[in-house]
């Protein structure tokens, strides 16, 4: 086991005026890891997720990916160049999708590899074109997002993702906007990234993902980190009061 994390996050605290929503959070994840993080609404999932590539500042605290601290107090324009340049290790995918309307699959996938790393508009179709193939949607290169159903536009941010070459992908409730019978073609490309070792953060209500596809499971409520380990201990032998409630209800729900 690397002594330094991959990611590093201390004693991390996010207030909104009086509301604290992340209350002195600590969570190592190793290179190549995958962790979900499940929980109740507004429990601060989707706020620690996205505190990591400082879509959401975090009030206190540090992050750190790879030896590098994420929340550096820096001058406006040196932050600026800081967080542009850990963004692109940063791969995240929304609950709903944010493509850019006007544009096609491809202008949605090359945009940011050719303003953000100058490559050639020939090798940032060469990459779409890659990643495309990945999540099985060559064919929707020319597309708009308007033409595709919610699992296509999915995958198609996650090839969006991907074509950054991202360290590591974080998806927020990736699968939560989608019709039941979509949520499973964007969890198979999400298996897929898996199996090749992609280091992954999922905040999700997926307990089956995270329990056959995840190496670690943390259970969120009201700010804090509850309880965590490996999904075999969490789901079937959970020690806290709050997380066998929690997996009681979603669980029966899921079946």
């Amino acid at each position: 086991m690397p002594d330094t994390p991959f990611i590093d996050i201390r004693h991390a605290a996010k207030s909104f005026g009086s509301l604290e929503v992340l209350k002195d959070i600590n969570l190592q994840v190793q290179k190549g890891q995958i962790v979900a993080i499940i929980g109740p609404s507004g429990s601060g999932k989707s706020t620690l997720l996205r505190a990591i590539n400082e879509l959401d500042p975090l009030t206190s605290g540090e992050v750190w990916l790879e030896g590098v601290q994420v929340n550096k107090k820096l001058s406006h324009s040196q932050y600026e160049k800081h967080v542009n340049q850990v963004r692109q290790d940063i791969g995240m995918v929304f609950q709903h999708f944010n493509l850019f309307p006007h544009l096609t699959v491809r202008g949605n996938i090359t945009l940011a590899p050719k303003l953000l790393k100058g490559i050639s508009t020939e090798e940032a179709n060469r990459l779409a074109e890659e990643q495309l193939a990945k999540v099985g949607l060559s064919e929707k290169i020319d597309a708009y997002p308007s033409q595709l159903s919610g699992g296509q536009k999915q995958r198609v941010a996650i090839a969006r993702a991907l074509a950054m070459k991202p360290k590591v992908m974080l998806f927020d409730e990736a699968t939560s906007a989608l019709d039941p019978e979509l949520v499973e073609e964007v969890n198979l490309v999400m298996k897929q990234l898996a199996q090749e070792h992609m280091t992954m953060i999922i905040v999700t209500h997926e307990m089956g993902f995270a329990q056959d596809v995840c190496d670690r499971v943390l259970f969120m409520d009201q700010g804090v980190v509850v309880e965590e380990g490996p999904p075999d201990v969490i789901f079937r032998n959970p020690e806290n009061e709050r997380t066998r409630n929690f997996l009681r209800k979603h669980l029966a729900a899921q079946k």
